[in-house]
């Protein structure tokens, strides 16, 4: 672990509503339920130490097929909506910066750390964790505390594992320190920094391996 000088975070919980598990967008990986949980504790974890709590609820018109306003999925999950927050942020594109006040809210309450949980890793959390970086700010990206959905396209296929992994390999490369949820919360106890990395350190590391292999 690495000692720094203590960070003033906030733990931004994105997009965990019905539709993520209930409704037409059901994570698969990690699997919804162990998500939700670890969500929860770090919620709990976060109030425990005075963080700042951010809940972020995607907007969509009423006759969108996901996310409409005002039915069940766009709704937030009954584990968000029955703890605590500190702020409400509602949004209609990727990123919980853009077209919102968020930016202004985090400047004005000091915060140089923006910890990212929720859904889903490779689209509104990832959007939001380069925003974040683009800012200035320190990110950590709770990986067990987010989840994926597989895609199918005309560009391939991926299993919500690989989005998920790849993602957060990706992540760990510049944009976020990435770890699991008890060890974010070790590091809150701790009055540590998770570890950071760079492109070149992640590329000759995979260049090692293969060479080893």
């Amino acid at each position: 672990m690495t000692q720094l000088p203590a960070p003033r975070r906030a733990l931004i919980v994105i997009d965990v509503q019905n539709e993520y598990e209930t409704g037409g967008l059901r994570i698969e990986y990690p699997p919804v339920a162990d998500s939700l949980r670890r969500i929860g504790e770090a919620m709990d974890a976060a109030q425990a130490a005075g963080i700042p709590v951010i809940v972020v609820q995607q907007m969509a018109p009423a006759d969108s097929p996901l996310f409409a306003e005002g039915s069940h999925g766009w709704q937030l999950h009954a584990v968000v909506a029955g703890r605590p927050r500190q702020h409400l942020v509602q949004k209609h594109l990727p990123s919980a910066f853009a077209g919102t006040a968020l930016g202004d809210w985090l400047a004005a309450h000091g915060i140089d750390t923006l910890a990212v949980a929720g859904y889903m890793t490779h689209n509104c959390n990832d959007t939001t964790i380069k925003h974040a970086f683009d800012a200035g700010l320190q990110v950590e990206f709770l990986m067990d505390a987010s989840g994926s959905v597989p895609y199918a396209n005309r560009a391939g296929a991926a299993s919500a594992e690989e989005i998920h992994r790849v993602f957060s390999v990706v992540e760990q490369s510049r944009f976020a320190a990435v770890t699991t949820t008890a060890e974010w919360i070790a590091h809150l106890a701790a009055g540590t920094v998770p570890e950071r990395d760079t492109i070149h350190a992640s590329h000759e590391r995979a260049l090692a391996a293969a060479r080893a292999a």
